[in-house]
């Protein structure tokens, strides 16, 4: 590879770091956002027109990446800022949306924005990123993983924690849930796209044609609501070799639950939706009476339910509040227990969503159409000697193997125990369980040793009271 993809992408941070337009993380990785998606777009409809010749790009010739980026020596400084500001954008937000390709420029220029103010700057950039090719596979396949890097970079900045999932985590999900080339994967909340390129990847190994290659492309859908992580999903969809990717601008919770039907249905579910969130524009309206909350993830756990066919099969993050709690969260947990064989929970450490959250979130697998008999629970634990993750110890899919070893030949053990129904009905359907088998170790005092333990703190409450006393 005649240079190095990561230098470019470094180069393109120093100069953005240079321009006044762009504070933050955020909006540097919403600036480099549009400009890649129009970059590898316009690759792409390179590729399509060689491959037929009827083929005509979305784009107005004018607007194209080849007609007004591509060339080092064109136009820059305030000509270019004007031709941003005043002409491609505005000219890319009302494309008629007369096909599905047409449809995914218009929205993902929607919602974002050119930060940058310097022309000369945003030439610098349109350069380095004219140093990639997007057809050549190679090339396309290192930026895949590059781009990687970048959303995870999101989960440090800002509000913007919530749309990226850790790699490992995606991973081990979609392993476990093992999609099938032609069953309908779906992911409602679908932030940068984790779990839908997890499962292209996935499903790439079971492509022996070119109708198998239409096959996945027609059955792998996100929903995203919110324009960056949206724009993003597309581009990272784009970047796996899906040509329209099928992820739609919009709520998923903002549709009536009973406008769902049957030919809404999917196969599988793979989700991380957002939690700790309260639902807006009274979404919870859309729901039955008896399932009302604001909180946005038990929610979302109603709407997985209700999409799932019948013998469809979901993983799904959820926090440790949706576990527990009475009245409305008691009937939602109640629901899926009932609907869906919640067949394994998988306990996270508290520190994997970091900086985002430090809620412990745990993964939720099962099965829709028998109700659930025993929930196995599985305690997954920080490698030894590390206290957390964090921004450079980040959890590894390896870390998951002895869980997928146990997979298949299930035993309890002191981080894995097995739940059955009666005793969860018995708790109010409480799913937040302990492991029974781990026995605190229980020690034995004198009644005069017991008498020392409280004088001593008795001593110590003392002199503490004494010392705020002095402060006042």
């Amino acid at each position: 590879m005649s240079h190095n993809i990561s230098g470019v992408i470094k180069s393109i941070r120093d100069i953005m770091r240079e321009d006044r337009g762009v504070s933050g993380d955020g909006q540097r990785i919403e600036q480099l956002a549009w400009m890649l998606f129009l970059k590898i777009f316009d690759d792409n409809d390179k590729d399509l027109e060689l491959r037929n010749d009827k083929y005509k790009s979305p784009i107005p010739k004018k607007y194209q990446w080849r007609n007004w980026a591509e060339n080092t020596e064109g136009i820059t400084g305030d000509e270019l800022s004007k031709f941003i500001d005043q002409e491609l954008f505005p000219a890319l937000r009302e494309l008629r949306p007369s096909t599905k390709r047409a449809y995914l420029v218009r929205e993902a220029f929607e919602g974002n924005n050119n930060y940058m103010k310097s022309g000369t700057n945003i030439r610098k950039v349109l350069n380095k990123l004219d140093e990639l090719d997007f057809n050549v596979a190679t090339e396309r396949h290192l930026f895949g993983e590059m781009y990687e890097t970048i959303l995870r970079e999101l989960q440090n900045a800002g509000d913007y924690g919530e749309f990226y999932t850790p790699r490992a985590v995606t991973q081990f999900m979609t392993d476990m849930v093992n999609p099938k080339l032609g069953e309908v994967v779906f992911d409602p909340a679908c932030g940068t796209g984790g779990f839908l390129t997890c499962t292209i990847e996935h499903l790439k190994k079971q492509i022996k044609n070119v109708h198998d290659r239409r096959i996945l492309q027609e059955t792998v859908r996100g929903n995203e609501y919110k324009p960056l992580p949206y724009l993003l999903a597309i581009t990272n969809l784009l970047l796996h070799d899906i040509e329209e990717p099928d992820i739609t601008y919009i709520d998923s919770l903002g549709r009536e639950l009973t406008s769902y039907k049957e030919k809404d249905r999917v196969d599988i579910i793979l989700a991380n939706p957002p939690f700790g969130a309260t639902v807006s524009n009274n979404n919870e309206k859309n729901f039955p009476q008896t399932y009302r909350t604001k909180e946005s993830a038990d929610l979302f756990l109603i709407l997985f339910v209700h999409l799932l066919k019948d013998g469809g099969r979901a993983a799904i993050v959820l926090p440790d509040g949706s576990l527990t709690g009475e009245g409305i969260k008691q009937r939602i947990r109640e629901k899926l227990l009932t609907d869906c064989n919640l067949h394994t929970i998988i306990r996270l450490p508290n520190s994997v969503f970091q900086p985002y959250a430090s809620v412990a979130t745990n993964l939720l697998f099962f099965t829709k159409g028998k109700p659930t008999k025993d929930v196995w629970y599985y305690q997954h634990r920080l490698p030894e000697g590390q206290k957390a993750y964090n921004k450079t110890r980040p959890i590894q899919l390896k870390e998951f193997d002895p869980i997928k070893k146990w997979w298949k030949k299930r035993e309890e053990n002191e981080i894995c125990w097995k739940v059955d129904i009666t005793t969860i009905k018995d708790r109010g359907f409480d799913l937040d369980i302990n492991n029974p088998t781990v026995v605190e170790d229980e020690i034995d005092h004198t009644s005069s040793e017991l008498i020392a333990k409280m004088n001593d703190s008795f001593i110590k409450s003392i002199d503490l009271l004494k010392h705020l006393k002095s402060q006042f």
